[in-house]
């Protein structure tokens, strides 16, 4: 498609199109944290099951950078979308703006890892300048196509300084995390907190545990039904929180199938019947909460399953943090601490960039003080000034 150097840069549509061994090499390279997200069976398991397709508005047109002997060197996982539902960077008040100016905003161009608000690689490239290459051809592609804009979401901010030059605007959110400097049991992690703030959890924990038994399970202690029960939780929770859940059934076998031992199911039960359930991918330096559902009545049930249960695991295995997912500022007072959040934006319509340019940088500021003020009120011991 385009050339940069002695680069190629072609569309290779679905990841069928690639073997996996090749984008894996790009995804998660040896030595780095390994990232589920970015994987070739937790993307191809999005498409192969239906839920990325061009039916959904998630038509895949990933890009692949072969250097002139062929071998891949860098790739972009990339959708043309014509809706922005399942990406949690909101951009739909810029779509009514360039609608109601008598633009037209989709189809649009999301390089992202889909329905999933995790930070990460987003271009997967060895070095920089294949990343601005792809970055550039992402552009050439949206003209070409006609659509509006690219966006990279739940990228690093220093990707966002690299991606600057090439007109990518930096948008900055925000999320909470849960971070661990080498706890050695949950009870250190309690004892880093202020008096009141470690007796409510553990008061949570005890109201919530009363009368339950809470399974951990993980690859292949997760059986069908199992996972049947999951996916009653998740089109629960889902249908409540979007209307119409994103994800189907087959996803989740093909993701058992395939990454069982990076899943980790929490599942509560009363008197041998399972009643809440909350899925977790371990990755190689954090856990990652992603969906949770519950079938009957359970109080503060969805702060054991979801937060307390995922420390506890985290501190077992050595992980540097927890991520739980999108917003939820009643996560504070359990451990979990404002950490920004990064995308970046190209927008074709020279009225809409200097508009949300202006936006940018007003809500910037607004965010990276909301964090410094949400910080404050973290659980954790106040130190005495020296």
């Amino acid at each position: 498609m385009d050339g940069a150097g002695a680069l190629t840069i072609q569309v290779l549509g679905d990841l069928a199109n690639i073997d996996r061994a090749t984008w894996d090499g790009l995804a998660n390279p040896a030595g780095a944290p390994f990232d589920p997200f970015l994987s070739w069976v937790f993307l191809q398991a999005l498409e192969q099951s239906g839920c990325v397709s061009a039916a959904k508005g998630w038509q895949p047109a990933h890009l692949i950078a072969r250097a002139s002997n062929g071998q891949a060197v860098g790739a972009m996982p990339l959708y043309a979308k014509d809706h922005s539902y399942g990406e949690y960077v909101f951009d739909h008040g810029w779509a009514d703006a360039l609608q109601r100016a008598g633009g037209r905003y989709y189809p649009k161009l999301l390089c992202a890892a889909p329905f999933t608000p995790v930070s990460g690689r987003r271009i997967l490239a060895r070095d920089a300048e294949v990343e601005a290459a792809l970055a550039q051809a992402a552009i050439g592609l949206a003209r070409r196509a006609g659509a509006s804009s690219v966006h990279a979401t739940f990228t690093s901010a220093e990707a966002c300084a690299r991606l600057a030059p090439l007109g990518y605007m930096t948008r900055v959110g925000l999320q909470y995390h849960w971070f661990n400097p080498g706890y050695a049991s949950f009870d250190d992690f309690l004892a880093q907190l202020s008096s009141q703030k470690r007796k409510n959890i553990r008061r949570e924990r005890s109201r919530a545990r009363e009368g339950l038994l809470v399974k951990r399970l993980r690859g292949g202690d997760i059986k069908a039904r199992d996972w049947d029960f999951f996916f009653r939780c998740y089109m629960d929770t889902g249908s409540r929180k979007w209307g119409s859940p994103y994800l189907n059934r087959e996803f989740f076998a093909q993701l058992g199938e395939r990454m069982g031992e990076r899943c980790v199911l929490f599942v509560a039960e009363a008197e041998g019947r399972q009643i809440a359930s909350a899925l977790n991918l371990v990755g190689g330096e954090a856990l990652y909460g992603r969906y949770w559902g519950r079938l009957a009545e359970a109080p503060l049930l969805h702060f054991e399953l979801c937060y307390y249960q995922a420390i506890e695991l985290a501190i077992e295995l050595g992980l540097p943090r927890v991520e739980a997912g999108a917003q939820g500022e009643h996560k504070l007072a359990r451990g979990y601490v404002p950490a920004p959040t990064y995308s970046a934006h190209w927008i074709a319509h020279s009225g809409l960039r200097d508009a949300v340019a202006r936006y940018l940088d007003a809500e910037t500021p607004a965010m990276v003080e909301e964090a410094e003020v949400l910080s404050e009120h973290a659980p954790f011991r106040k130190m005495p000034d020296l």
